[in-house]
């Protein structure tokens, strides 16, 4: 009896010790928590969906999951490394809105003379730790933080580890001037040692201009948050409308589908391109991540003229062969006449002129069959 309470001690005294790392964030607390109890969407403890939205469906097996994790399936990931293209993101590309795409959801804007940078992760795990976790696919390595120029606005859409990295946050704090989030993720960015008064949080439908010519407006998403064991739900994540005189982009973050997207697309469309995630789903979690078919469907729901699949590409997160995301996409896009950019890693998107349409992925689909 004495030595297994010793042993569930000591048990109880590694996760404690392990939760303590700096990379795991911090809860909103003092001020913060006082404005997120205020907002609509906080309620009963945790934000929470337009619609009820459980995380895992009825019918989930932990067990399938969890044999399905470590399995041998060498469909999920590409054994060869991917094409990419290595551009100088310090030089102005184009005086028209400019997309480069560095895998799964980490995108630059470079739009009226700023650089916008979303959901950075420039490392090589989706993980509080580098030992443990999924590494990224061969050849999806070739930028780092120092490849940036100086970032205007770098925009968050939730805590999660595969679209706030913490390495890559110390590595591009001091280039970044200001950070745009959901309400409570600034708790983390703070512990992180980011100046207060570089921080703005946004609620749903909330407006700010950002400069003369651009304003960005947080939009609803349908999904959840948490970094540790007991902080689901404490921080928001959103979606992002992003408007300029000419050009109205749609910043999808992650979310399963819902009628927030015909909401969205009514109020702020139409769009001249939406950023829409299309991979890492399961018929386990249906809510929180959009089937491909779901992903083109939000497109023609946010009046959008191109969709450009994200959320695939880097990280094995899902059962899925790595490259059926954009396969499927492709295929619902040809029946629903939906124009889709695919642009390889660094590869350029030109609104109004360059929309990158090659099917690269092929080069490794044998090794997916």
């Amino acid at each position: 009896m004495i030595i297994a309470l010793i042993v569930i001690a000591v048990f109880a005294l590694i996760i404690y010790l392990f939760m303590q790392q700096a990379s795991f964030g911090k809860a909103p607390s003092g001020n913060r928590l006082e404005r997120i109890e205020k907002s609509p969407n906080y309620r009963d403890g945790s934000f929470q969906n337009l619609s009820p939205t459980p995380v895992m469906s009825k019918d989930a097996s932990y067990l399938d999951m969890f044999l399905k994790q470590f399995s041998s399936d060498n469909s999920r990931a590409p054994e060869t490394a991917l094409p990419s293209v290595k551009n100088n993101l310090k030089q102005t590309p184009s005086d028209k809105p400019t997309i480069t795409w560095f895998g799964h959801s980490t995108y630059l804007i470079q739009i009226s003379g700023k650089n916008i940078l979303i959901d950075p992760v420039f490392s090589e795990r989706t993980s509080p730790v580098q030992y443990i976790g999924t590494k990224n696919f061969l050849g999806t390595s070739v930028y780092t933080t120092a490849d940036f120029p100086n970032i205007d606005y770098l925009i968050l859409s939730h805590d999660h580890y595969d679209h706030l990295d913490y390495a890559t946050i110390l590595g591009i704090k001091n280039k970044t001037n200001h950070f745009y989030m959901p309400l409570g993720v600034g708790s983390h960015l703070e512990y992180w040692g980011i100046d207060t008064t570089k921080i703005t949080e946004m609620d749903w439908w909330q407006e700010i201009t950002i400069t003369a010519n651009i304003k960005l407006v947080c939009t609803p998403g349908r999904h959840f948050s948490g970094r540790g064991i007991s902080d689901r739900g404490k921080t928001l994540w959103a979606s992002y409308v992003l408007i300029t005189p000419e050009h109205r982009i749609f910043l999808g973050g992650d979310s399963g589908y819902d009628t927030h997207f015909k909401q969205i697309g009514d109020k702020y469309g139409p769009f001249d391109i939406a950023l829409l995630e299309s991979g890492q789903y399961n018929t386990f979690w249906p809510n929180i991540h959009m089937m491909p078919e779901q992903t083109v469907q939000a497109n023609l729901d946010l009046k959008s003229k191109v969709l450009m699949p994200v959320h695939w590409g880097k990280f094995t997160l899902a059962f899925h062969p790595w490259n059926e995301p954009i396969n499927r996409v492709l295929k619902q896009a040809g029946e629903m006449n939906v124009k889709v950019t695919t642009p390889m890693i660094g590869e350029r998107v030109v609104l109004d002129s360059i929309l990158p349409d090659s099917k690269w992925w092929k080069l490794n689909e044998h090794h997916s069959q």
